[in-house]
């Protein structure tokens, strides 16, 4: 089949559906009625010769066909968005573009407040969006567009994704002030396996780069707290004989004593991602650049 005989926009409705798994949904999702929703699959059913979803109580699962095919529509649309807007030169001054960014609480911590405070000076209807996608799904949120960026450990290797290093940043152990196991300036591995200490990780359960680099020596710490934010870990700290190691840049803005570890740890490393598809668009090079220009400069 010749792509002049198909319709394009029906790709649209595709989209949505494989995303929403409600035709209602869809349907306001588009601003559209749901009788047109409904034609449009028809429609694109007749084409394709395949059901692409089947109705069921939990909504409409897609057929093989529909998730073979779902990331090259993805990303056909997303180029062909790019191409569109392209027409038109970008200027952040007057921009009133909405970036989609997925990264933890932790960087949204070292990053959004100076970059939120650049973008009011410089780009004022400009807005964010910040919430953490997991690492599975990355890819797919990308070449879709739901996502505009990603700030992730480099571990993705799809060919359709590009990168570049943002942050790489040493571990440091932090207690309060005049914690009564810690007097000198110099923290000993007899000392730091003593303390209690508090393990952040998204995860249940699992290892940790610190708890991995003691593993390799032979030894292990004692985590008396295991928590998901690194937010509320510095009050912890404050409040309590319990010890936090974290990244240097974070340790710098609490009043903490900050300690280095005696033995070796791989630093926090974070790239920023964002699809191939997007590469070329003066929009995503644009706040591409003020990301990279704020993780080099920001202390």
């Amino acid at each position: 089949m010749k792509l002049n005989k198909v319709d394009l926009n029906l790709f649209i409705v595709f989209d949505v559906i494989y995303s929403e798994r409600n035709i209602t949904r869809s349907a306001q999702v588009l601003n559209l009625t749901q009788p047109t929703i409904s034609n449009s699959l028809a429609r694109l059913r007749k084409t394709l010769n395949d059901e692409l979803f089947v109705r069921t109580p939990q909504g409409m699962v897609p057929t093989p066909l529909a998730d073979n095919i779902i990331g090259r529509v993805r990303e056909a649309l997303q180029i062909l968005d790019i191409s569109v807007r392209e027409g038109d030169s970008f200027e952040p001054s007057s921009s009133s573009r909405r970036f989609r960014l997925s990264m933890n609480d932790l960087a949204e911590a070292l990053l959004l407040p100076t970059l939120m405070s650049d973008l009011c000076l410089t780009a004022p209807e400009i807005s964010l969006e910040s919430y953490y996608t997991n690492r599975p799904a990355l890819s797919n949120a990308l070449a879709s567009g739901e996502l505009d960026f990603a700030i992730e450990a480099p571990l993705l290797t799809n060919p359709n994704l590009c990168q570049t290093p943002l942050l790489k940043e040493p571990y440091v152990c932090v207690v309060r002030h005049n914690h009564p196991l810690l007097k000198a300036e110099v923290l000993t591995l007899e000392q730091y396996l003593q303390l209690g200490h508090i393990h952040i990780s998204s995860r249940r359960r699992g290892l940790g780069h610190v708890d991995m680099a003691l593993n390799n020596m032979g030894y292990q710490r004692r985590v008396l707290l295991r928590v998901q934010h690194y937010l509320m870990a510095p009050e912890l700290v404050q409040r309590t004989d319990l010890a936090l190691t974290i990244p240097q840049r974070w340790a710098n803005q609490f009043d903490l004593k900050t300690l280095q570890l005696p033995f070796d740890v791989p630093p926090l490393d974070w790239h920023l991602f964002w699809h191939k598809s997007a590469d070329g668009d003066q929009a995503n090079q644009w706040l591409r650049k003020q990301i990279l220009e704020l993780a080099t400069t920001t202390a």
